[in-house]
Formats: structure tokens, sequence, C-alpha cells
């Protein structure tokens, strides 16, 4: 568990209702520098609205949540600069389809970083090149596979170098030979030292580049260990009757 001083991402005592549903029950979660977390669990469970919480995409009603020190801010310039330090991947891709490949990971280091076009292309060519797509580059996002659009959105969101990288199922939107060309991408992100926290259904993922998995179920955390722990021996009932249901198969 990493220390105070060490944690980028410190999520303290938070809840979040909809309505009725008391869908994040005092949630502590403390992830350090460097750290991939994988959060896992059933649907429903609070994932992915936790996912967003720490993006602030969702408010919360009780509870902090801290980036790297500093408290989330609540609205305009503050939550744009917070937006940048925090990246976000989601289960679609959200480009502009009328921008082309180039111009999509190139918007937001121009508009918000005022970083000079040239440059920004420059850095853009670079990050298409990382994730395997550069030869797309002048093309549009509706010319590209599933897999190609997730890899620009991953690059996108790098773009604009952030402390920390939100997965929001990032793969559950994509055809199954997609699903590798992304992964891949992600592991090698997590390889280099990337703040990871990815919700995700694929556990070879959670195994192979997870610091720690989380296991979320009815809006708690229920457990957290290393992954070889998590798969050969949880603890909780609940991660032991999710894990049978999946690992059967």
């Amino acid at each position: 568990m990493p220390t105070a001083t060490d944690a980028l991402v410190v999520v303290d005592k938070v809840n979040k209702h909809f309505g009725e549903l008391h869908v994040l029950q005092d949630i502590d979660l403390s992830v350090a520098r460097g750290e991939v977390i994988v959060v896992i669990g059933p649907s429903g469970s609070g994932k992915s609205t936790l996912c967003r919480a720490i993006n602030r995409l969702e408010t919360i009603d009780s509870g902090s949540i801290t980036i790297d020190g500093q408290p989330l801010p609540q609205e305009g310039k503050a939550l744009a600069g917070l937006r940048a330090d925090v990246g976000m991947v989601f289960q679609s891709f959200n480009l502009f389809a009328h921008k082309t490949i180039l111009e999509n990971v190139t918007l937001g280091p121009i508009k918000v970083k005022k970083v000079a076009k040239k440059e920004a292309d420059a850095q853009a060519m670079a990050l298409l090149e990382r994730v395997g797509v550069a030869n797309q580059a002048q093309k549009y996002p509706a010319q590209l596979s599933g897999g190609q659009q997730q890899r620009v959105a991953i690059a996108r969101s790098l773009a604009m170098k952030p402390k920390v990288m939100l997965f929001d199922e990032p793969t559950s939107a994509l055809d199954p030979e997609m699903i590798n060309e992304v992964l891949d991408v992600m592991t090698s992100l997590a390889h280099e030292g990337m703040t990871m926290i990815v919700v995700t259904h694929e556990m070879g993922f959670a195994r192979k580049a997870a610091n720690r998995v989380v296991f979320m179920a009815d809006g708690r955390i229920h457990e957290e260990s290393d992954p070889e722990t998590f798969f050969t021996s949880p603890t909780s009932e609940r991660a032991k009757d999710f894990l049978s249901k999946i690992l059967t198969h």
C-alpha cells in the first residue's frame, strides 16, 4: 500500500448515490506513482462510477479525492487543468469525426496547453507511432477499425502528458480480434511506468500488467491484493464467487 507521500491518487471515504442507489460506499483507495491498478468486479459494482469520479465526470456526495496532493476542483479553469493531468479512455472512442487522426491528437495540446502547431504535430506523430497507427494520421476516425480508433484515443490522452491514465472498460466495445492490439499498448504503457487505473473484464491483462487488483462489488471494495494472490487465493466470499463464475469458461 502506498504511503500518503508517494500516493498520486488518493480516494478517501468517498460516497456517491444515484437516487436511492448507494453506488460508492466509503471507498478508500491509494494509487502510488507508477502503479497499475486493475479494478474488476460484476456489472453494477461501481467500478465505472469510481473511475469517472476520479476525473470529476461524476460528482461525489462525501469524502475527498486528491490528485498529486491537490483536491479535485469544482469547475472552471482548475478543472480543465486537472483533466489535463488525468487522461481518460472510455469504452467508446469519443474521437471527433470531422477531424483527422492527427488533428484529434493535437487538439488538446494546441488548445489547452498552447503548444505550437509544428511541435504538437511532431509529438502527435511520435505518439501515433508508439501506438502503431502513424500511417493513419491523415485519415478520419470512420476510416479506422475500432481497435485503431481506441489506440488513437490512448495517443490523444498521452498527448496531454497526464500524470495518471484512467481506462474505463477500454476494450468492451471491440471485436475480439482487436482487443489484444489495445491491451498490448496498455501493457507497454504499464511497463514504461505510467500510473494507471484500469476498469476491465480482461483477466489476462490484470494478471500480466497489474501491480494490484481491486475487487469491487455492490459499491464497495471487498478485496485488494497482487494479481497472483487474488487469482489463486482470494479471501472474500464475493471475490471467490465472482472468480468461480468467470474462470471456469
